[in-house]
């Protein structure tokens, strides 16, 4: 793909996101089109966010459990960008029409009290650069088809990363706990729809240790110039399948000592 391709791409999933009309597949219009075109298709999201007024309050991670990654034949995870119209507080409820497809995922959330960047971070360098944790959900929704209708082509993980990883808000919970305070491999959550328990998981669904997941993110973005920085929220990945939230559902995530987090659907 060209740097033009790039913006067409980007500007066209713009569109998307504000009419709610998807686009077609991008691998199926760039059969050639790779990782470093993917992101690069998200970088210009960003620049377009950004000149929008739009301001970046974190980052998500994506694709982290063995049963993605074994779905999507990669071997690596992904990763977005929060923006901050992206979050929700605990309870509210989403205006129908907001997003296309929306989906929930329930995460370990990680709130960062001092930067963090480059190639060689550690385990320790994170749990140092850590606030606190917190539980919380992430709403997932997809401005590109998730099968192309004439060819029954399924998306791609280029596509998910160009559609800035399938990202489009955040829920923290209210609880907040200091980053050792859990063993975050055993922590888990019950995850409802309208009452019925859809999806249960643990935390070391993700990578074996959601704070290995924040390593892998702060090593990929120093590939590409970026950091983290004080302040922010790092959606550590997701533990259960994604929840499908058509309008009048009501989720609930139970993540039992470590707290709790709601959202609902208009």
């Amino acid at each position: 793909m060209t740097p033009e391709d790039h913006a067409n791409a980007a500007n066209d999933l713009l569109g998307a996101e504000a009419s709610g009309d998807q686009i077609g597949l991008l691998t199926r219009r760039f059969p050639d089109m790779g990782m470093d075109d993917a992101y690069a298709v998200q970088n210009a999201i960003y620049r377009a966010k950004l000149a929008q007024g739009r301001s970046v309050v974190g980052w998500k991670i994506g694709l982290t459990s063995k049963a993605m990654q074994y779905a999507l034949n990669i071997d690596i995870p992904d990763s977005g960008i929060l923006f901050d119209d992206m979050v929700f507080e605990d309870g509210a409820t989403v205006p129908a029409g907001r997003f296309i497809q929306p989906r929930i995922e329930a995460e370990i959330a990680f709130v960062m009290k001092s930067a963090i960047g480059g190639a060689d971070v550690t385990r320790d360098d994170v749990l140092a650069a850590t606030d606190y944790v917190a539980p919380s959900i992430e709403i997932l929704d997809t401005r590109i088809v998730r099968v192309d209708p004439e060819t029954g082509q399924t998306r791609t993980v280029f596509d998910t990363i160009s559609d800035n990883a399938a990202n489009a808000g955040v829920v923290l919970g209210r609880a907040r706990h200091e980053v050792d305070a859990f063993d975050l491999r055993w922590v888990g959550a019950i995850t409802s729809r309208n009452g019925a328990v859809e999806e249960t998981g643990l935390g070391a669904g993700v990578l074996n240790d959601p704070v290995e997941s924040v390593v892998w993110l702060a090593r990929r973005m120093a590939q590409y110039g970026q950091s983290i920085a004080p302040g922010q929220i790092i959606l550590s990945g997701s533990f259960i399948r994604p929840v499908e939230c058509p309008s009048g559902a009501e989720i609930h995530a139970d993540f039992g000592p470590f707290g709790s987090v709601d959202i609902a659907f208009a």
